[in-house]
Parts: structure tokens; sequence; C-alpha cells
């Protein structure tokens, strides 16, 4: 009924939107990169782990068998994406006073804690670049081999000059030598590169850097591009369908990647590039190296200067979703808010279909045909958003339109005899599919346990003093079936856990 296939992505490396074909289907190889393990998520993570989650969903709804693979970058990743200054992980280590190890635990855990906040299934395969240096020096040493790097002073960096002369630098970001030039000013005799574009592969280790490893060319640590390029091969071979992350790693980390791997093994590493726009704010990217940026435990607990209140999980979710993947957001207290009715609409509309079952009628033989086609069409405007390039804002208002006849139904509007049975359970099963499965979104509830036997503990009491035992009965029964014992004192009314005593308030 439903048009499934087809799907067409957005290809950075071509700049067009080219039909999905695996390389060998039904298996897919995913790749995203993963955060760098120095400090808390910010809102720029959550949307990149958000959108490419979804994307992960469609393609096993589609039928696809996915293998995704995210990485944890612990070690290389130096100050301002550069090949000199100071390793992220080391300062932050310097600054907490622990072990570099620490920091990338404690931040790695709280990582996987706001991401299963916000429904994000994990990677299948989650490598982190420190327990992957032999691979990273065997790749190292192939881009060697090939003439294409070089080593001075036990560092060893590509060569983009001698990689000119086989394939293009710039072929995914489009940009040219010359203009890369005209942005780089180096001094002379400040640099043992021999061109002012090169990459460190490697870079050996001063005798203060903590994290060190040995290798062909001394005692060193890896760079920063080349542990995806490492990673993603080991894991997902030479060649694989996506590899994914923020716009913003386009270059040079994406671009280097490419190098690297053309270098090494003269393939692109991926067939198809993707890429989520930035979250913006106050007209700038919001990263943690301009520092303006919010964590998503200072959102999800209302503690940022810029934030009203708290906002749940979910939220963030729907209000990253709301948008194509493609296009940037502009984050706001007052966006937030508008998410957050959108999202409330149809996380309602959700709880709300999945309680209802059909009602049969006499037989009346008044079929809607109208709202029928209507229905139909909507359903398969639903996969025609997301096989045009994954577009979730287009699939958000076309469920919109689902919930119009949810509400009719609910309301007693429409009469299930319209539609038929087999028209309602299509309809339920594309809304649950498309909110549920392939948007990840989930109802929250703001109240917790111990509030809501509050609430049955003041309707007891109000059952006490209405004399209503049989109210009280009940109550005590469904509570007792649950663990839980209400009990008259002359303190008034408490509530304990079976074999655990706690008062209630």
């Amino acid at each position: 009924m439903f048009a499934m296939h087809h799907l067409y992505v957005y290809n950075s490396l071509t700049r067009q939107e080219e039909l999905f074909k695996p390389i060998n289907p039904p298996y897919v190889g995913m790749y995203v990169c993963g955060p760098t393990a120095y400090g808390p998520a910010h809102l720029g993570h959550a949307r990149s782990a958000i959108n490419f989650d979804v994307i992960k969903r469609y393609l096993k709804h589609l039928g696809y068998q996915v293998r995704h693979v995210r990485n944890i970058t612990d070690v290389g990743h130096l100050e301002q994406d550069a090949d000199d200054g100071a390793d992220k992980i080391i300062k932050q280590a310097h600054l907490e006073n622990i072990e570099p190890m620490e920091v990338v635990q404690r931040y790695m855990n709280s990582y996987h804690r706001d991401m299963a906040a916000l429904n994000v299934e994990a990677p299948d395969i989650e490598p982190q670049a420190s327990g992957h240096i032999p691979e990273q020096i065997a790749i190292i040493q192939q881009i060697i081999n090939q003439k294409l790097a070089y080593v001075v002073n036990g560092s060893v960096y590509f060569s983009i000059t001698a990689y000119q002369q086989r394939y293009r630098y710039g072929e995914l970001s489009g940009r040219k030598i010359d203009d890369l030039l005209s942005g780089t000013r180096v001094l002379a005799g400040q640099t043992e590169k021999k061109f002012p574009l090169d990459f460190a592969l490697w870079k050996k280790a001063s005798p203060t850097h903590i994290m060190r490893w040995a290798s062909p060319w001394g005692e060193g640590f890896p760079g920063w591009h080349i542990e995806c390029t490492a990673l993603a091969t080991k894991y997902l071979g030479s060649r694989f369908d996506i590899h994914g992350g923020g716009m913003d790693l386009l270059f040079p980390h994406h671009e280097c990647e490419i190098a690297q791997s053309l270098a090494a093994q003269d393939t692109t590493l991926a067939k198809y590039w993707l890429h989520n726009n930035l979250v913006m704010l106050d007209n700038q990217k919001m990263s943690k190296s301009l520092g303006n940026f919010i964590t998503l435990q200072q959102l999800f607990q209302g503690t940022h200067p810029l934030l009203s209140r708290a906002y749940q999980p979910m939220i963030l979710r729907f209000f990253i979703l709301q948008a194509h993947y493609r296009g940037t957001i502009s984050f706001s207290n007052e966006a937030l808010q508008a998410a957050e009715k959108g999202y409330l609409k149809l996380i309602n509309g959700l709880k709300t279909i999945q309680n209802m079952t059909y009602v049969p009628s006499p037989p009346i033989n008044k079929i809607d045909k109208t709202s029928i086609a209507q229905i139909d069409k909507h359903i398969s405007a639903c996969y025609e958003a997301m096989n045009e390039d994954l577009n979730t804002a287009k699939l958000i208002a076309e469920l919109f339109q689902l919930l119009k006849f949810i509400h009719a139904l609910e309301h007693r509007l429409m009469p299930f005899y319209k539609l038929g049975e087999k028209t309602f359970e299509v309809l339920k099963g594309a809304y649950i599919l498309f909110v549920e499965d392939i948007l990840g979104l989930q109802a929250f509830y703001e109240a917790s346990p111990e509030d809501f036997i509050s609430i049955i503990v003041k309707v007891y009491e109000h059952a006490k003093q209405q004399k209503n035992y049989e109210q009280i009965d009940m109550l005590r029964a469904e509570l007792k079936q649950r663990g839980i014992i209400l009990q008259d004192t002359p303190h008034g009314v408490v509530w304990n856990h079976i074999g655990i005593s706690r008062a209630s308030h």
C-alpha cells in the first residue's frame, strides 16, 4: 500500500541527493563520529546523536541490518583541532587534578546517561582511540609506504604536496589549496612541516606528555584524524556505506579522513557522507571551543541563565527533529516552549491511539471513502518524507494530519464504522511506528511514583471522612497488590513498602 523503499540521501561527497544502495545489502555499515570525552555533552552532541539515531531506526525499519560504530576520542585531539597545543583530555586532567583516563571515564559515563535519557540507541560497537594504537600505527605505515607521509624528529606528517599529485585535497569540502594557504600564516623556522597544510598522523611526545605509546618513530601519540580512519576500517572494512557526523567535522576532520583512506587504500572510506547541521545561538555556532554552549544537564535541570526552567529530554528530542537534519536550528527558550507544545500533542495522540480499540458497530454500509483515502495519503506522505533525505520536519507535519483523525475517533466525531477495522488498524500501526519507533519519542512523567502514592493517600483520607468503606477497601487491595500498605496512625495515614517503613507527607 505504501512506498517504503527508494530512499534518497544527500551525499556531501558528491553534493547531491543519491539513491541509497548499500554496498552489500541487506547489511549497512555506519560510522558516526562520537565525542571527545573531556567535558559534559552539550546540545551539539545531542543533535548529531539524535539525527543519526533516527537514520539508523529508519534503515532498520526498511529491513537493513545495520552495524553502527561510534568512537570515543580519548587521545590526540589537541586544542583548536590543531597539530600543536595541549591535548584536550590531558588539559582537563590537569584542571581537575586527576588521571587522563579518569577524565575519559567520567565524561564517557555522563555522555551515555544523557544519550539514554534522549532515547538514543547505543551503538553496536563503541571503540576508544587509546585501545587501538596498533591499528593506527599500521595505517600510518601504509601511508608512509605510499610516499604520502614523512617523518620529522619522531613525528609523522601527511604530505599534501605529494597527495595532490595523485588525488585532490578538498574533494569533500570543496576547498582549494590556494584559498586554504591564504588563511594560513606560519612564521619561518617555527614548524617542522614541509608544507603549511600538512597534518600530523603521529606526534612525538614531549618529556612531560602523559599519554604516550611506542611506535617505529619513537614514543608519541596519534593525531586526531587517523583514529577515525583506523577504527572505521577495523570494524566496517576499508569501504562501507555511511560516515556521519556534524557539519563542523566536514573540514578538516572528514576531509583528512578521506585523504588518509585514499593514500593508504585508494578508497574514500565511505560511499555516503552525511552531515547534520549546527545548533545556533545568537547567530553563532554553539560549541565548547566558543564557550557559548549549553550542556544537556543544564537543559534537563534548568540551570543555565538562558533557560526559564528545566526541560525534559523528550522535548529536546522533538525540538531537534522538527527541523531537517541538514538545516540549522536556532536555539532559544521560546523555541523550546513551542517544541514542548508540539511534542505533547503528538505524545498525547500516541497514548490515545495505543489505548484505543476498534468498536464494532451494527452493519452500516456508510464507509467514508474520502477519509480513508486521506489517511492513506498522509501515511504514504510519512514514508515519502523519510525517503526524501530523511525529512523529519515533513514527517512530523504529516503526523499532525493523522492526529486529526485520532481526535475525531476519540471524541466520537467520527464513528469507527466510517473507517472500517482495517483502516483503523493501519492508522494505529502507522502512528505508533513513526512516533515511537522511528522518531523515538516517548512519554515522560513529571511526577515521581511517591507523588502518585501521596495523591492516593489523600483520596484514602477523604474516603475515610466520607465513610466510603467500599472505596477504602478497594484502595487498600489495589495498593497491596503492588507491594504497598496503608496504615492509620495517631499522626495520620502512612504508607509503607511491604517490609520497608516510610511515612507519607
